[in-house]
């Protein structure tokens, strides 16, 4: 596949240096793929989203966007990209349309010449057109802002946090909106809190404190998994939690949903029936154990750990 994004070795500081935003990262997009990047709040994701797109220049080491510099060339990488950062920061004052006239104008284009692009995007739009982009729903926000990042047609699209405070179902509906995109041939890199997110990405990079940790299919790292995970729930989960800090040869252990997950040590594993016996005599009662398969969340705190 032919790469569209190649990042080499890049360093960024901030605060004269006592500050690493990012530390020696490298990676490459391929054309036409999903690249997510996976990590918390102060990982570096929107420090490397900046310099991808050209706002932003790292301290040592390349990043290139369609074979061009993106110190050098920055004037013709920018109306090939189109992005979306982590604030919504379109004109709250403007109206829907008048905000998506001006993103046209800006690249030179108009609403009518690219609105095959935006069509099943923007029909959602219209009945609010003449609706100030202030007082539109968060999930009408975001779509409203992949449309003026789309109006110029773009090869590539940076979406920095697109579905974050968005309700659920408008969450869905966003992605299905990128699987399109993606299908019609413009590469997406989007960054992402969301784990359920990240398994619909076709490669993923979880990065933490400035640093890649692994960078793989969202399958490759799960079936990388190699520790036992024990679904485990009681009748009070605050005394269960305390109860398996102590237990005998689990690493880790951490709320998931209804359930804990304890991880036993793949080389000497509990068995279920050990860790009940365990669990009953430290006085938890109505107590659930089932071996479960390991998700893109349990593979992160596995690589955190």
């Amino acid at each position: 596949m032919m790469e569209i994004v190649r990042i080499d070795h890049l360093v960024k500081t901030y605060s004269k240096g006592s500050v690493q935003a990012l530390r020696d990262v490298s990676f490459s997009v391929n054309d036409g793929e999903i690249f997510g990047l996976i990590g918390p709040d102060g990982a570096g994701k929107t420090t490397l989203f900046r310099i991808i797109a050209t706002l932003l220049t790292p301290d040592t080491g390349d990043a290139n966007v369609l074979g061009l510099d993106t110190i050098k060339d920055y004037q013709k990488i920018r109306p090939q990209m189109g992005y979306m950062p982590g604030r919504f920061s379109l004109y709250q004052d403007l109206t829907v349309h008048e905000n998506l006239s001006f993103f046209a104008t800006v690249f030179g284009t108009t609403i009518e010449e690219n609105y095959d692009l935006i069509r099943d995007i923007y029909v959602q739009l219209e009945p609010f057109q003449d609706r100030r982009a202030g007082k539109l729903s968060g999930g009408m926000k975001q779509k409203l802002a992949l449309c003026c990042a789309l109006i110029h047609k773009p090869r590539i699209l940076l979406l920095d946090e697109p579905t974050t405070g968005v309700d659920p179902v408008s969450r869905k509906e966003f992605w299905v909106i990128l699987q399109r995109l993606k299908n019609i041939g413009i590469t997406i890199i989007v960054a992402t809190p969301y784990m359920d997110e990240a398994a619909q990405c076709d490669r993923i990079a979880f990065l933490q404190n400035g640093k890649i940790l692994k960078l793989d299919t969202p399958q490759n790292i799960v079936n990388a998994y190699g520790d036992k995970i024990w679904a485990v729930k009681a009748a009070d989960m605050f005394q269960l939690i305390t109860a398996l800090r102590q237990a005998p040869r689990l690493l880790i252990q951490y709320a998931f949903g209804e359930y804990v997950h304890a991880v036993s040590d793949r080389n000497n594993p509990n068995s279920s029936q050990e860790l009940e016996e365990y669990l009953t005599s430290e006085g938890l009662k109505n107590i659930v154990i089932h071996e479960t398969a390991p998700t893109i969340e349990d593979s992160f705190i596995q690589l955190l750990r």
